[in-house]
């Protein structure tokens, strides 16, 4: 089968979602059966986790899916949208505690 046979039909975080799914990488080649065992298992008891609301679990995923903006206009952008500034452990492993 053509790269184009195998792709995601879909972009952004949707591709890879849908790349995982059917076990190839987004260049169609095959994702080794160790990763994607261990991605399951992860994803498994993530998703068995019990939440602490959804404003919290939407401020982590805004948090952890923003690596392109930068400290500081991350920090307004979530005091805007009156969520919690970042916290001192997420600026020190998010931007290297700069």
């Amino acid at each position: 089968m053509s790269p184009e046979t195998n792709s995601p039909s879909s972009k952004g975080a949707d591709a890879v979602d849908e790349a995982i799914a059917q076990g190839l990488d987004l260049d169609s080649s095959p994702i080794p059966p160790a990763q994607l065992d261990l991605y399951h298992k992860v994803m498994a008891l993530e998703a068995g986790r019990q939440r602490n609301g959804v404003s919290n679990t939407m401020r982590s995923r805004i948090v952890t899916g923003a690596k392109h903006i930068g400290q500081g206009e991350l920090n307004q952008m979530l005091l805007d949208a009156d969520f919690a500034p970042l916290k001192d452990k997420e600026i020190a492993f998010y931007y290297g505690g700069k």
